[in-house]
Formats: structure tokens, C-alpha cells, sequence
């Protein structure tokens, strides 16, 4: 197609038509094809609409909610319902999924986005794309990259060292690429270290294509471009949206006065070309309304995590006993965030409706807040005391008031009016249970040591209610696990310091430890941990075993149902390196599997980490190593919860750093081939015993004297009057431990 077309057509066809098309070019037979808002849903604007006015679609349950499912098959079939969806509504690619980390629990965007662990996002991702894509229809994997707040979005930079970087904001990433091949990737609005994202060859070209070997489309997220020619040479392919008639004539004038080397537009456009193509190999299709609003449901049900069940007061039984629903959110349920996800459900289940269908016994109801009441209103605290009361058990739904894409939250707090209503209540009953809906997490201390049971409900989407009625009433056992820490208070959470930033800059200062990372390495107590969660059985772990193989390692532990219940297990396996050369987390997720069993049964659990799940970025030499040594592998049912250890050796990567003249004695000696060169050069002067350098050389094996001089770099010990190096001699020192 680009041959055919001129740098004028090339230009047109690498901005969009519209706002949600490509562009068109009859003269060469290109059609344009849609591109719309996911990745909950198909957010298909509607016809005459206001932009966030979709078409009816499903809405399934949010990445913040999908995430505590632990569960990728789930997330695939996920994928397979939204490209049925997509190919009903003619739908070439569908925005999402979003693979950004939780830095912060006061992200915007963090319903959007899966979980503060990047091995746990990535697994997830992965699946999505695959479900999505198995349908003809193209996943935009984004907002890459670090792209973790909502303030100052369009402009901020942010600053993070490279491992921190590849470890941590780039991984997920890396493995959505590798293992799946998302059709596009979306460049995010920030600046990475003050370039642009739009902009940043080394993201988009060197590490995107030329590393991760990516064969897609880039495409920028939706006004994210501030210069189409910078953008172009750095590897953009797609700009959005469109038409940019400005922006073409620029990138013609720039190609034509060779300001832009004419073969990057081409390729560009290439890439528009292929993606056409592929989109048009789709069939039409349609979707089972129905059957997807049962999908949507079964998610919901266990996305839902149990943080407290004192008393065993859930599961509510389904007669002979009252029950007070207390709370508009259960009325009026929130179900997603707001933005550019928001969708149109086909249909809307409320907890109230399903509540009152799954008992016999009677249902009250008072609202006790309105939907947008922040303050509380003491008329209906009074009424909703009153209902809880005269009921045997209060049911209490509360959560946040609104979370939307563009703006950041300030508190980890529930609304005061919802404050208010869990001390009322559970005053006037005992025997409460608490529901949370929430994009991210809240803070939960102290008020919910006034309370028996506790369920995070997350935002589940459009079949939410009926989940959260399969839950409280135990048709569905719940197997929900947190993918992010739930903080006793803000200002315990690694990023407190670093988040938002300022002028233009967020500093990434936590570097490494994002998340339980950061709080296991400071000891620090949390409410409820990474990967916690509860069940209305038991489980109990026998001995674990680890082995080593070519690509990785194999675990395997018997699980044990050990109560009276069917239920479903998440498995996780921690990793860590004690004595590590480098800093590391005290441990890291590695592998995990959500495994149903049956009461009274066991079964072996089989899970494998990837041996390239257990490197580290060496900065030195600009790649992944595998450190070798005795690694501990903890098996378990969070990253608090340890229920099996054991120890097995890693053999390391052939990775070498180089010496150089700036490289320390210490560093020479640590170094076999350095260590044998240099102590012979030290033994020569030694030998020597009468020079001045003889006599320094002999000082080397005392260990006292040793420690003072191991950080001094070689080129400066030669300096040293009485040296036994001579400054002639490094050069051959350095080419011989090199070589």
C-alpha cells in the first residue's frame, strides 16, 4: 500500500479520519476501520451521542475487581465475550487492556488498571489479549509506559531509575508483547526522564521493537502528540484522533526538505496499512446478551474478596432470619469508574433486588446517605439505626463516592457520611456485615474492628448485585484475593513521599519496592496484605518441593480443602535471594494458581516460574541476569501467609561486568580473573621488598588495610606516591582481564 501512496497520502493515513476511525483512501483501496474505548466493555459512541454516551453493551466487571480473581482463564474467556462484542459492533480494535502498576492507591485510573505486581498483571494481560484476539479483533495494550497518575497527566515526567523501570513499569509489558502480540500499543501522555512518550525512540523503537520484537501498530492515546514528526521518528505510528490536516502538511514539508528520513513515514503508514488488512479478515458476528451478563456475573462473584468473617456470621442463611440493607450503594449500585471506559449495560443488577429474591425471611431497606452525600444527614442515619435494629443482621453498603479518569484522589478514606453509618449501624447490631464498593483501596481502620464481616465488592460491573447476592448467601464460595495492599494509613505506603511531585516532575523514590515489596522491606504492618483474601472454608498446605529445571523452576505442593465446603484456592509462590548482590524485595510474586477442590480432598498443585521471571536488570551491562545461588521459595495464601518453604539452587547467567580502570580494588579482587591479576602484579612488587612500592604492595594483605583501600578506584591507587602500580600498567591490566 505505501508504494502506491504519495508523502502527502502517507502523512494523511498516519492520523485518524475522526475521532474513532482511521483514515480513508478510496484510490488505494484502504477502508478506515474503529478503533473504541475498552477494556471493561465496548464503549461504541452512539450515533448523534455526546462523546461518553455509548451503545448498549456489556459491562463487565473492571480490571481493579477481574485482577482478584488471580484467575487467567477466567480473563480469557473475558477476551473472547468483548471480540464478540467488538465484532457485532464492527469493532477493529478495542482499547485496552491497561497494564499500568498501582504505584499509588490514590490513582485515578487504578480501577482500570490490575494490580501493584507485575507478574501478576502480566499473566493476567496476557490472557485478555488472547481471548480478545482470538476473535479477529486487535487489543491496544497500554498507556505505555508509567503512567500511574492522573494529575498533570498530559504533561508530567516521570523520573525513574532503569532497573526500577524494567523491573517494575516495563515488565507487564514486555510480557503482553512477547507472549501475545497485542495488534497496537498505545503510547501514554506522559514524559518518561522529561521525553515525551509519543516521543521516546528508545521506548516505541529500541526497546518495543527492536528488543521485544513487537510487529504491531504504536498508536498514541488520544491527543497525546505534541509533535507528529518528532513522533514518527521515534517509532509512532498512529496519531488520534483525527483528521490532522496541519500535522500531515507538516510531516509532507518534512519528508520533502529531508528534515524526516522518508523510509520511517513509510513504514509507519505500513503499519497502518497491515493492521487495515488484518482488521478486514474479521468476520461479522453477533453476541448472546444474556450469556454474557451470566460471564459478567461469574467474574463479579469471584472478584469478590472476604477480608473478615468473625463468627462465621456469613454466609447469610436464606430463611428464618431478618435482614436491614442499609445503604443507597445497594439501591443504586457503582459499578464502574467514570471516563473513557464508562459503559451502557444492557443490563443492571442491584444488590437490594438480589437480596430480597435470595431469602424468604424479610428485607428492610434504608438508604442512609444519598448517592452523591458526602456530609452525613442525621434523618437518615437516624432511619438507618432504626431498620438495623429491629433486623437480626445489617447488611451495610458503603464505598466511595466517584472515581474517574483525570483526577487523582487525596484520601484512602470512605466518605464522612459513610463513616458515619458503619458506627451507627453496628451500634444498633451487632452482627453486621460491611460492603464496599470502591475503584481502589480505602482505608479501613478503625472502623472495621466495630464489625463482624467485611466483604470488599470492589466495582463489578453490570451483574455486580446478583455476585454480591451469590456471595453473602454462599452460592458462590468466595475465592477473591487482594491484588494490592490494603495500608493501615496513607502515609505508611511506599510512594506517600513521591506522589503526585511537583512542577512538572514525580519522582519515582521508592524505586524497586512498589507495593508489599516496600512494605515487607520495612516491616511495615498493613491492614490486609497482597494476595489476602478469606473463604468460607479451609485450606490447609503439606510440603513443597521445588526443582530446577532449563527453563525455570517447577513447584508443586498438596493443597487440602480441610473444611466442609467445595471451595477454590489461590496458590502463590514468593521468591527471594538472601545475601543477593544487588537490593531486592524480601520476596516476589513469581507464580500463582487459582485451583477449585473439593471438601476433604487434596490436590498436588503444579506451578512453574519462567526462568527469565527470576532476573534482575543489570545495569552495568544493560540486560537481564539470572543470579545464581540458594533461592527460597515460599509457598503460601498471601504474601503474609507462608505455608511451606524450601531452598534449591539457581545456576547464574554467564554474565560478566568488565573491569576498568575506575573499577575498585575491591571490585578487582571480587573479580577471579582481576583477583589473579592483580595479586600478581601486587606479588611482583612485594617481591621488591626494599622499593617503596614493595613496601605499600605489603601493607595489601593486611585485612584492615584492605578495607580502607577496596573502594579506591584502580586509577587513583596509581596515582598514590609508592604505587605498585605504575599508570602504564593499567591499560594492560584491563585488556588482559577483559580478554
Amino acid at each position: 500500500m505505501s508504494s502506491e501512496l504519495s508523502t502527502a497520502e502517507q502523512a494523511a493515513v498516519t492520523s485518524g479520519g475522526d475521532f474513532w476511525h482511521t483514515s480513508a483512501v478510496e484510490s488505494a483501496g484502504l477502508p478506515a476501520v474503529t478503533l473504541t474505548d475498552g477494556p471493561h466493555g465496548v464503549r461504541m459512541q452512539a450515533a448523534g451521542g455526546d462523546l461518553l454516551a455509548g451503545v448498549p453493551a456489556t459491562c463487565f466487571p473492571p480490571a481493579v475487581a477481574s485482577a482478584s480473581t488471580w484467575d487467567p482463564e477466567l480473563l480469557r474467556r473475558m477476551g473472547e465475550a468483548l471480540g464478540d462484542e467488538c465484532r457485532a459492533q464492527d469493532v477493529a480494535v478495542l482499547l485496552g487492556p491497561g497494564v499500568n502498576l498501582k504505584r499509588s492507591p490514590l490513582g485515578g485510573r487504578n480501577f482500570e488498571y490490575f494490580s501493584e505486581d507485575p507478574i501478576l498483571t502480566g499473566v493476567l494481560a496476557t490472557e485478555w489479549v488472547r481471548g480478545l484476539q482470538s476473535r479477529g479483533v486487535g487489543a491496544s495494550l497500554k498507556h505505555f509506559a508509567v503512567n500511574s497518575q492522573e494529575t498533570d497527566r498530559m504533561r508530567i515526567s516521570a523520573d525513574v531509575d532503569e532497573r526500577t523501570l524494567r523491573e517494575m513499569y516495563l515488565r507487564a509489558f514486555q510480557r503482553v508483547v512477547t507472549r501475545s502480540q497485542p495488534w497496537t500499543v498505545m503510547c501514554a501522555y506522559n514524559k518518561i526522564n522529561g521525553v515525551y512518550a509519543s516521543e521516546n525512540r528508545w521506548l516505541l523503537t529500541e526497546v518495543l521493537r527492536d528488543e521485544w520484537g513487537f510487529e504491531g501498530l504504536v498508536v498514541s492515546d488520544w491527543g497525546a502528540v505534541v509533535d507528529r514528526v518528532k513522533a514518527i521518528a521515534a517509532g509512532l505510528d498512529l496519531t488520534m484522533p483525527g483528521p490532522d490536516a496541519a500535522g500531515d502538511a507538516t510531516l509532507r514539508d518534512a519528508v520533502e526538505e529531508g528534515r524526516l528520513e522518508p523510509g520511517l513515514l513509510r513504514a509507519s503508514a505500513e503499519r497502518v496499512r497491515a493492521l487495515v488488512e488484518k482488521a478486514g479478515q474479521r468476520p461479522a458476528g453477533g453476541y448472546d446478551a444474556a450469556a454474557h451478563h451470566a460471564l459478567a456475573r461469574e467474574i463479579a462473584g469471584r472478584a469478590i474478596v472476604l477480608l473478615k468473617n468473625e463468627g462465621d456470621l456469613l454466609p447469610l442463611p436464606g430463611s428464618g432470619v431478618s435482614i436491614a440493607v442499609i445503604g443507597e450503594f445497594a439501591r443504586t449500585p457503582r459499578y464502574q469508574g467514570g471516563g473513557s471506559s464508562q459503559i451502557t449495560p444492557t443490563q443492571l443488577d442491584d444488590a437490594l433486588t438480589q437480596i430480597q429474591a435470595a431469602t424468604s425471611a424479610g428485607v428492610t431497606f434504608a438508604p442512609g446517605y444519598t448517592v452523591e452525600g458526602a456530609e452525613p444527614d442525621e434523618a437518615l442515619l437516624a432511619e438507618a439505626a432504626a431498620t438495623a435494629q429491629a433486623a437480626d443482621i445489617a447488611v451495610v453498603f458503603v464505598g466511595t463516592v466517584h472515581e474517574t479518569e483525570g483526577a487523582d484522589r487525596d484520601s484512602l478514606d470512605l466518605p464522612a457520611a459513610h463513616l458515619a453509618l458503619i458506627e451507627r449501624v453496628a451500634a444498633a447490631n451487632p452482627r453486621t456485615v460491611v460492603v464496599l464498593s470502591n475503584g481502589a483501596v480505602l482505608a479501613t481502620k478503625p472502623w472495621d474492628e466495630s464489625v463482624p464481616a467485611l466483604v470488599e465488592g470492589w466495582l463489578l460491573g453490570q451483574a455486580g448485585g446478583s455476585a454480591l447476592a451469590d456471595v453473602l448467601f454462599g452460592r458462590v464460595n468466595p475465592s477473591g484475593r487482594l491484588a494490592e495492599t490494603i495500608p493501615l494509613k496513607l502515609s505508611d505506603h511506599p510512594s506517600y513521599l513521591d506522589f503526585p511531585g511537583e512542577h512538572g516532575h514525580v519522582r519515582y523514590g521508592e524505586g524497586i519496592h512498589v507495593g508489599y515489596r516496600g512494605f515487607d522491606a520495612r516491616e511495615q504492618a498493613v491492614a490486609y496484605p497482597f494476595g489476602f483474601g478469606l473463604s468460607y472454608t479451609t485450606f490447609g498446605y503439606g510440603a513443597a518441593t521445588a526443582t530446577a529445571t532449563a527453563t525455570g523452576v517447577e513447584v508443586r505442593v498438596p493443597v487440602t480443602n480441610t473444611g466442609r465446603r467445595d471451595g477454590r484456592e489461590v496458590v502463590q509462590v514468593y521468591v527471594s535471594l538472601p545475601g543477593s548482590r544487588v537490593r531486592r524485595a524480601p520476596r516476589e510474586l513469581k507464580a500463582f494458581a487459582s485451583v477449585e477442590i473439593p471438601a476433604g480432598e487434596t490436590t498436588e498443585v503444579v506451578l512453574t516460574i519462567d526462568r527469565e521471571d527470576l532476573a534482575y536488570w543489570e545495569t552495568r551491562l544493560g540486560r537481564w541476569v539470572v543470579e545464581g545461588g540458594t533461592y527460597h521459595v515460599a509457598v503460601g495464601a498471601s504474601s503474609r501467609d507462608i505455608r511451606s518453604e524450601v531452598t534449591l539452587e539457581v545456576p547464574a547467567d554467564a554474565a560478566r561486568v568488565p573491569l576498568t580502570a575506575e573499577s575498585s580494588v575491591g571490585e578487582w579482587f571480587a573479580d577471579p580473573r582481576g583477583a589473579e591479576l592483580l595479586g600478581a602484579a601486587f606479588a611482583a612488587a612485594t617481591a621488591d621488598a626494599g622499593t617503596e612500592g614493595g613496601q605499600m604492595a605489603a601493607l595489601t594483605a593486611d585485612p584492615a588495610m584492605m578495607m580502607m583501600l577496596g573502594s579506591l578506584p584502580l586509577s587513583r591507587m596509581a596515582t598514590f606516591p609508592g604505587s605498585p602500580l605504575r599508570a602504564g600498567q593499567l591499560d594492560k591490566l584491563v585488556s588482559e582481564a577483559n580478554d
